[in-house]
């Protein structure tokens, strides 16, 4: 993941969490969360409790987001340069008190009051992270957009846009899973497969989400539409797309699981071997601690080369699509 793919989601994780952008550059961007993404990003639950408990308005906090540090050093120096502090007319001293004794003129305050002094201003210090692969900022990132990504619903929009249709539009459902299937041995392979079923005639297609793509997506259904009634089961679309994912894969060259198995095999006997021999030579209360250190043995060889293909889901969703014709075919 480079630079460019970063930046890319960064602003989009924002503009989905409708963050306020400050500031921004190729090399950063300051932003002011919006109240959900404080809760999610700050950890500050006492306060948002407090929030709750009483109903004060919430002030969330404002982040400087760097995708390029040494980019952004750059881009700094320019600035301090310009900004550079001048000697002030009294010759640097304390500003000279008002006809109240406070030196900001700001005799009201409570410091004013008290002790003849206060600060004219506040300056807040905002937090700065830096969001580059690996990060912790851009983990948690990564975290909250799989746990909130888990189930989407969402309704295509008609197209073109702005385009007025007097005829009712029809949607076909299309629920999708996206599967990640490892195949493991002492090496491993990845692969993601996008299954989709239409709940109204059984379809199956692979490689839903790239169909997707070509999709303008909403959550809000659009007006003078119509959803044709399924006649599928959530619970019986996803046994079939995962018989349809099992099929798939039973249907690969699956030699290299053969391969891995006399690799398995090999090396159980030679730690079965090799620990046999230092119990026939240890003394018997070294037995079980020589038995105990074998079995952890063959269980790690049994992780590292035992051939296994393991499948798990990382997202889902409902998709109404333009079925491209009228509520009567």
């Amino acid at each position: 993941m480079n630079k460019r793919n970063i930046h890319t989601f960064v602003m989009r994780f924002l503009e989905a969490y409708n963050c306020t952008i400050l500031e921004k550059s190729q090399a950063y961007v300051t932003a002011k969360l919006s109240p959900e993404a404080d809760r999610e990003m700050t950890g500050r639950p006492y306060y948002w409790s407090f929030v709750e408990r009483t109903g004060a308005p919430a002030e969330t906090m404002t982040y400087k987001f760097v995708f390029d540090p040494e980019q952004m050093k750059l881009e700094a120096k320019p600035k301090a340069a310009a900004t550079a502090v001048k000697s002030p007319p009294n010759g640097g001293g304390p500003p000279a008190p008002n006809q109240d004794g406070a030196a900001d003129g700001s005799s009201d305050s409570i410091l004013g009051r008290y002790f003849g002094f206060a600060p004219a201003a506040i300056t807040a210090r905002v937090p700065q992270d830096d969001v580059t692969f690996g990060s912790r900022r851009l983990e948690q990132m990564f975290h909250i957009v799989r746990e909130r990504g888990k189930f989407v619903h969402l309704f295509e929009k008609p197209f073109p846009m702005g385009a007025t249709y007097h005829a009712a539009l029809v949607y076909d459902t299309w629920f999708c899973v996206n599967y990640k299937v490892e195949l493991a041995c002492d090496r491993k392979r990845s692969e993601i497969h996008s299954l989709a079923i239409q709940l109204n005639s059984g379809e199956i297609r692979e490689h839903f989400h790239k169909h997707l793509l070509t999709k303008s997506l909403s959550p809000k259904l659009p007006a003078n539409s119509h959803i044709l009634q399924d006649t599928i089961s959530l619970s019986k679309a996803v046994n079939q797309l995962e018989m349809t994912l099992e099929r798939k894969i039973s249907a690969y060259d699956h030699s290299w699981a053969d391969e891995a198995n006399e690799q398995h095999r090999s090396e159980i006997d030679r730690v079965e071997s090799y620990y046999n021999g230092l119990l026939l030579s240890a003394e018997p209360d070294k037995r079980d601690e020589i038995e105990t250190q074998c079995r952890n043995r063959l269980k790690e060889i049994d992780w590292q080369h035992k051939p296994r293909i393991a499948v798990s889901v990382i997202n889902c969703g409902l998709f109404h699509l333009n079925a491209g014709r009228s509520p009567r075919n």
